[in-house]
């Protein structure tokens, strides 16, 4: 019998390809998600730019410590737009197993080039989040601060794959908490020998976080999520220099996504119910 030429397609670590979430599925990813709504009370726009069908790639800012604020958007674009969001997730996470599983089951793979890829080629929608760790783990002057420098990956498939990108703004925890010592304050020597233990970068050390009061539970800032205009890469798709092309294209998606972060500072700014107080007062009767 001839062997089939024909390359079977996975994901690393044993990662679903299809994932189908049901009904209760969602609920009871809303349901463990349901005390952050409730104290974030988040706010959406723009959900309708992302496709409704085919690949897709959404490019977003990574907040403070960066996994408090993205899960909510997961069963948002679900429940309005029908898609799945699958998830890049960090090396460590995905090697915890029962975090793996919980991970691989709502849709998330090992943050790969090749995982990536084959969801795109899928017609997938992926969220990637160029500024990796280090934009998430910030230093006293880098709120809000896009740390994109030789960052092109997400470009390149985008090119490779034609896959619109959609950039993906988020803020609201970096104002929910004030960094006392960032991770490269004297005083966190010891967290970062703890990370270099872990086989981390030293400079993905977290600061110690100051939240509601002294404590470290955030302050109850309203989120707020905004989806730009999709960018098609066709353009750049028959370049002769891949490298320049993707390049130019990464710096257009930032400026892009640097215009819906600015959207969303005018947004936060008019609220009046952007913290906790303002909105219990417009809950109450008049």
């Amino acid at each position: 019998m001839l062997e089939s030429s024909r390359t079977e397609v996975t994901l690393s670590d044993g990662a679903p390809l299809e994932v189908a979430l049901d009904e209760t599925d969602l609920r009871v990813l809303e349901a463990l998600l349901a005390p952050l709504r409730a104290w974030t009370s988040p706010r959406f726009h723009g959900l309708d730019n992302i496709p409704a069908d085919g690949p897709v790639l959404l490019v977003g800012n990574h907040n403070l410590m960066g996994v408090i604020d993205a899960p909510l958007l997961m069963p948002e674009v679900l429940r309005t737009r029908g898609r799945l969001i699958r998830g890049l997730a960090e090396n460590l996470l995905i090697s915890v197993p029962g975090v793996r599983h919980f991970l691989h089951y709502y849709g998330s793979v090992r943050g790969t080039r090749d995982n990536c890829m084959t969801l795109l080629r899928r017609g997938e929608a992926v969220i990637v989040f160029p500024g990796g760790g280090r934009e998430a783990i910030r230093r006293k002057d880098e709120k809000y601060v896009l740390k994109w420098e030789g960052r092109t990956g997400f470009a390149r498939m985008a090119i490779e794959a034609g896959a619109p990108i959609v950039p993906v703004a988020m803020i609201g925890i970096d104002d929910a908490y004030d960094i006392v010592f960032d991770g490269d304050h004297p005083v966190m020597r010891p967290v970062r020998w703890a990370v270099q233990a872990l086989g981390l970068k030293t400079n993905l050390t977290p600061p110690l976080l100051r939240g509601l009061g002294p404590t470290a539970l955030p302050r109850p800032e309203r989120f707020y999520f905004s989806a730009g205009t999709p960018i098609d890469p066709a353009p750049w798709r028959d370049a002769e220099d891949l490298d320049a092309a993707a390049s130019e294209l990464r710096d257009v998606v930032r400026k892009s996504l640097e215009e819906e972060l600015t959207f969303l500072f005018a947004e936060r700014d008019r609220d009046s119910g952007r913290g906790l107080l303002g909105r219990l007062r417009s809950a109450l009767p008049v």
